[in-house]
């Protein structure tokens, strides 16, 4: 996946054995999911003639349901057809090296291939086909989804207190080693620094933060966000620069993440109300950054203020 991951646990599992078993799923979910590689599930899929009907796996079913079901809750905000839109802006496994910035024609051109209404997804039989020349891209959910199965791998040895971490994306459950809940720090927003703005304590659930704060570019002194809207098939020029999303799976909170950097702060927290989503965000707001939450935060952690 391009990244890195760890586990923490206390029992009596081997950690060798563990190890292999995790690495065994994650390389399932990579073979399964990653654009980077040509004989994939999803990259196969994509190459796959225009109303062709493809079979795909019940982990590759599990995501696309979840993805479209964001996407029809997020009114478009979400679209796990996106993916010709990131090449196109040199964000994606396609991506232009020299960062040219596409015209108006060519962005017109490409929104036109994205669409999650061009799939044609039949659930019971796990078809999949396609109406027009969508693409499909798991990046913002297939690193969720792999912490949710190394949750479940680490369950099904009876180990009840761990954390999994997948490229930033975690999952946690019991109490720490040190005896209590775990502590997630949420990372302040700063290109180029390492830096906590608030620090959470859970005992179970997930978290997934969304951020463009260090994938962007420049061009003509004008910043470009690696988050592009699907609706409009250009980066969003809000001011909302993270956003955390807990919830108890990590592939739900993962999409969201993405889903809610795309929509800009008030349309999140309209859109984490309508869908009782514990999120907090972070919003740039003349030189500093102030943090908002949802009222499913609020209830939980009480009103916080970034660091």
């Amino acid at each position: 996946m391009g990244t890195t991951w760890n586990v923490t646990y206390t029992g009596s599992a081997r950690p060798s054995q563990l190890k292999a078993d995790i690495e065994s799923v994650l390389a399932a979910v990579n073979g399964s999911m990653s654009t980077y590689l040509d004989e994939s599930e999803i990259s196969r899929f994509n190459a796959s003639g225009i109303g062709e009907t493809s079979r795909v796996s019940s982990s590759f079913g599990a995501v696309l349901t979840a993805a479209l079901a964001v996407g029809e809750r997020s009114d478009g905000a979400y679209d796990v057809t996106v993916g010709p839109l990131v090449d196109l802006w040199g964000f994606g496994a396609g991506s232009e090296a020299d960062w040219r910035m596409p015209s108006a024609e060519r962005v017109a051109e490409t929104l036109a291939r994205v669409g999650q209404n061009a799939l044609i997804w039949d659930a019971d039989s796990s078809t999949l086909a396609r109406r027009k020349p969508v693409e499909l891209d798991f990046s913002s959910i297939a690193k969720g989804y792999a912490v949710d199965r190394i949750a479940e791998i680490l369950e099904s040895k009876g180990l009840s207190d761990f954390l999994v971490e997948v490229g930033g994306e975690m999952r946690m459950s019991g109490i720490s080693p040190r005896g209590d809940a775990w502590r997630i720090a949420i990372e302040k927003p700063i290109a180029g620094q390492r830096g906590v703005a608030q620090a959470l304590e859970l005992n179970d659930g997930a978290v997934a933060t969304s951020g463009d704060y260090r994938n962007f570019f420049e061009h003509e002194g004008v910043r470009y966000s690696h988050t592009l809207d699907p609706r409009t098939g250009y980066p969003v020029t809000h001011n909302l620069i993270s956003v955390t999303v807990l919830h108890e799976r990590c592939m739900i909170a993962d999409a969201w993440a993405t889903a809610l950097s795309v929509a800009g702060p008030d349309e999140a927290l309209r859109l984490a109300a309508a869908n009782d989503l514990a999120v907090y965000l972070m919003v740039r707001e003349g030189d500093g950054v102030k943090s908002r939450v949802s009222p499913a935060f609020s209830a939980r952690f009480g009103t916080m203020t970034n660091k």
